[in-house]
Parts: structure tokens; C-alpha cells; sequence
């Protein structure tokens, strides 16, 4: 069994959940872009990826579970590095996901899919990576690990949301080179998953 949680203070709490209204915001803002055009249909889909987001969805949220410990000064400054660190996170996480949803548009769905009129969207954060908004999801995952103090959480919720990751990316990737065959194989080969040059 893991440790008990961590002691935590309201300022990272705050930083939390400032976070996560700026999130549901952009997540907001991407959903009403991508039905602006929702007349468009066919396409390929892959309703298979439904068991992957909602292992990733497990994932995240038992880096949250557990109790939390707010006895930490709130002026103190390990409480004040756990806010600042936790807000960095999240301003990343939304940062990137605004940024990518933005640079997909209409092409953005929460279900792994195309459109009849896709295209490839190589532009914006997918000049660096194939897959930003995971790498959002997972900065929001340890932003919340640590704002409620459960750091420790993350040696069950990492590897549980890299799986599901990885098995949602595949089946995106099926997608995406049935329908754009050679151009998706020089970008793939051109630009890595998830950092930048590495990985």
C-alpha cells in the first residue's frame, strides 16, 4: 500500500483549481470551433479509442485520489513552491492544449477520427511534437499529484496513462496514414510523438 499523502497548503489548491476552470475553458473553446463545422461528416473513425481515454481518465484521476492534507502555512514557503510549481504546470497544460486545439480547428474530436475534409495538421505545436495535447493531459495529471500532495500516486497513475496513451496513439495513427498515407510517413519520420527531438 502506498504512504499517506503529503501535506499540502491552500495555495496550491488555488493554483489547482485556477488551473482547471482556464482548462475547462479552452476545452470549451475547442469543442464549439470543432462543431462550427460539424456538418462535414464521414471521414474514419475509431470508436475502439473510447477504452483508451477512459483509461487515461482513470489514470489522472487516481493521481488525485486519496486524502488531502491542507495543514501547511500558507505563507510558508514550501506550500508557496508547491502553488508556483502546480500553477507552471497547469498554465503548460492549458497553454498547449489551447495552442494545439487551436492549430487543429475542425479537424480536433475527442474520438479518434478524420473527415472526408481533413488535413494534415502540421502546424503550430505539431511542428514539434505529433502529440501535444497528451502532453498537456499528462502536465495536468502531475499538476494534480502534487497540488493534493499525491506524488506517490504517480507510480501507479504514469504508466497506466503512458499505456493508454500509447494505445490511443496507435490507433490515431492507423487513422491518420490510411488517410494520409506517404505525407503522414515523412512527418511522422520527421517529428517525434511527445518531446521534441527525443522521444
Amino acid at each position: 500500500m502506498l504512504p499517506a499523502s503529503d501535506p499540502v497548503g491552500l495555495p496550491g489548491l488555488a493554483a489547482l483549481g485556477f488551473g482547471i476552470a482556464l482548462f475547462a475553458v479552452a476545452l470549451l473553446g475547442a469543442r464549439l470551433r470543432a462543431r462550427r463545422d460539424a456538418a462535414e461528416r464521414g471521414g474514419r473513425r475509431a470508436n475502439s479509442s473510447i477504452l483508451w481515454i477512459a483509461l487515461q481518465g482513470l489514470a489522472i484521476g487516481l493521481a488525485g485520489a486519496g486524502p488531502i492534507y491542507v495543514v501547511l502555512d500558507p505563507l510558508s514557503s514550501a506550500s508557496l513552491i508547491t502553488a508556483a510549481i502546480t500553477l507552471a504546470l497547469m498554465l503548460g497544460a492549458v497553454f498547449l492544449f489551447d495552442w494545439s486545439s487551436r492549430a487543429m480547428g475542425k479537424n480536433w474530436a475527442l474520438v479518434a477520427r478524420t473527415r472526408t475534409d481533413a488535413s494534415l495538421v502540421t502546424t503550430g505545436p505539431f511542428a514539434y511534437v505529433r502529440n501535444p495535447i497528451y502532453v498537456a493531459l499528462g502536465l495536468f495529471m502531475v499538476a494534480m499529484a502534487i497540488a493534493f500532495g499525491h506524488t506517490r500516486m504517480l507510480i501507479v497513475a504514469m504508466p497506466l496513462f503512458a499505456f493508454a496513451t500509447w494505445m490511443r496513439v496507435s490507433l490515431e495513427e492507423t487513422l491518420l496514414r490510411a488517410e494520409f498515407g506517404a505525407a503522414y510517413d515523412a512527418y511522422s519520420n520527421r517529428v517525434k510523438r511527445f518531446v521534441p527531438g527525443l522521444l
